[in-house]
């Protein structure tokens, strides 16, 4: 298979203006009626990505895309606080975006490093510690959704076969099985046709719903509660800390030397008592639940600490080598913030002219902050196969190559998927035997290096 970089080999690209300006414009006139290679149906982070990747593929070149986004062209400019809907992008994404030139505007607005993780729960000892495998490397990157969008439209300002259209609102479309264009009709009356249609908009997806696809999913009955927080000015603020509570995972995202995102999943119902607490009374909250244990099982905790003993013993890490969490001194005024969390996968990704990519293909947990990776893991597979269709002057639409891409995309997703599930699970439970079982199994992972290695660069690709 090709590998992605050298598909950008020789690119064009031209002087890009400030992200603080209209990075929205786009002076390209589209008409109605219009006849497009590939429509991609979604202007958020992963269809704005796909469509700037595509664009900047040299072997598409002469393709005509088009970009659907529901929403007004707007202005944005760099806010002074952090938002609170960040990404953890890993390393595969970041050679993605620094491939098609996003990573640059990015470097220069701001994001968070992560060089360690750590990963605890409240009914044992068992620690398990991720670090990089040399000095400067990078686990992940904190991003804000924001900026990473932006910064997609502000590089798709220069991709000359690329026109986006803004409050593209679909009203009706009609798959072609044949020879014949799908063919796509806005609540404006606009109407547009395309060999290629890429259904990028959501877990909601009017693509997929149209494919008559199989979706299998669920609702966790659970919320994700985020803020933005400022920690003690002493603390190291290069750590993501999570940690196993009985309503949920706690996750402390870093984003610059002294503020984290988090990310917090519990019960609809403490998640209200959270939206309703004073600022006071949450940051109490939160330092109570960070730093705070349950009243543990004597079992649990006497196995545990034997096991303990015997990985000293044998000079592998233990519990001795786990940090103490940061202290949060304070929630960021307006960034409190919460929404439902579910699961879902469409069994097919792909009909005849006709693929499902990102979220509205697959839906996961935020616990293991695999969601964007997943999608952009997606671009980076469709972006190779339609090249080599390209290169082979098959039809972009031919459901051979489109295989190829559901083929390899599901044999990654599908595991990643069932182990975020199965994760979730096996925490949900305060069960003592399971308590036990998961708690020798962390503490052996962690001592494990292959295995431990194995994980991170399955998180990283």
């Amino acid at each position: 298979m090709l590998h992605l970089r050298s598909v950008y080999t020789n690119c064009m690209t031209l002087p890009s203006k400030s992200l603080g300006q209209n990075v929205m414009k786009n002076t390209r006139f589209i008409s109605s009626n219009a006849k497009y290679d590939i429509i991609v149906v979604g202007g958020g982070l992963i269809g704005a990505t796909l469509a700037c990747v595509l664009g900047k593929n040299n072997r598409l070149s002469d393709k005509r895309i088009l970009l659907l986004e529901g929403s007004k062209k707007k202005e944005w400019k760099l806010p002074q606080h952090y938002s609170n809907r960040v990404s953890s992008l890993n390393q595969a994404t970041c050679n993605l975006l620094n491939d098609i030139g996003v990573w640059s505007h990015i470097h220069s607005t701001r994001y968070g490093i992560v060089k360690e993780m750590q990963i605890w729960e409240s009914n044992s000892e068992a620690v398990i510690n991720f670090k990089g495998d040399y000095l400067d490397e990078n686990l992940a990157y904190i991003v804000e959704n924001d900026i990473t969008l932006n910064s997609v439209y502000k590089e798709l300002q220069n991709v000359e076969n690329v026109e986006v259209l803004h409050e593209a609102l679909l009203d009706d479309l009609k798959l072609s099985s044949g020879i014949e264009n799908h063919k796509l009709t806005l609540k404006n009356g606009s109407t547009f046709s395309t060999k290629l249609l890429l259904g990028c908009d959501g877990y909601s997806s009017q693509v997929r719903q149209k494919m008559g696809v199989l979706y299998i999913s669920h609702s966790y009955q659970q919320m994700g509660v985020v803020a933005t927080l400022e920690l003690e000015e002493q603390c190291d603020n290069s750590i993501a800390w999570q940690k196993f509570l009985p309503t949920g995972p706690m996750a402390l995202l870093p984003l610059d030397n002294k503020t984290s995102s988090l990310v917090w999943t519990t019960t609809p119902s403490h998640a209200k008592k959270l939206m309703s607490l004073t600022k006071k009374q949450f940051v109490d909250e939160l330092n109570e639940n960070l730093w705070s244990n349950k009243k543990r099982n004597v079992v649990v905790e006497r196995s545990s600490r034997a096991f303990d003993q015997l990985l000293r013993t044998l000079k592998c890490p233990s519990i001795k080598d786990s940090q103490l969490p940061p202290k949060i001194v304070k929630c960021q005024e307006g960034s409190r913030g919460s929404f439902p969390l579910g699961f879902g996968h469409a069994t097919s990704y792909v009909q005849k002219g006709v693929a499902l990519v990102g979220d509205a293909a697959h839906r996961v947990h935020p616990l293991a902050g695999q969601g964007a990776n997943l999608g952009f893991g997606d671009i980076t597979c469709l972006n190779t196969v339609l090249g080599e269709a390209a290169y082979a002057g098959s039809d972009l639409g031919d459901l051979s190559y489109l295989k190829d891409y559901e083929t390899e995309r599901q044999r990654h997703n599908v595991p990643t998927m069932l182990a975020i599930d199965g994760l979730y699970r096996l925490y949900g439970t305060e069960f003592p035997p399971v308590v036990l079982l998961r708690s020798l199994g962390l503490q052996a992972i962690n001592a494990l290096g292959p295995l431990k290695g194995l994980l991170k660069s399955h998180a990283a690709s």
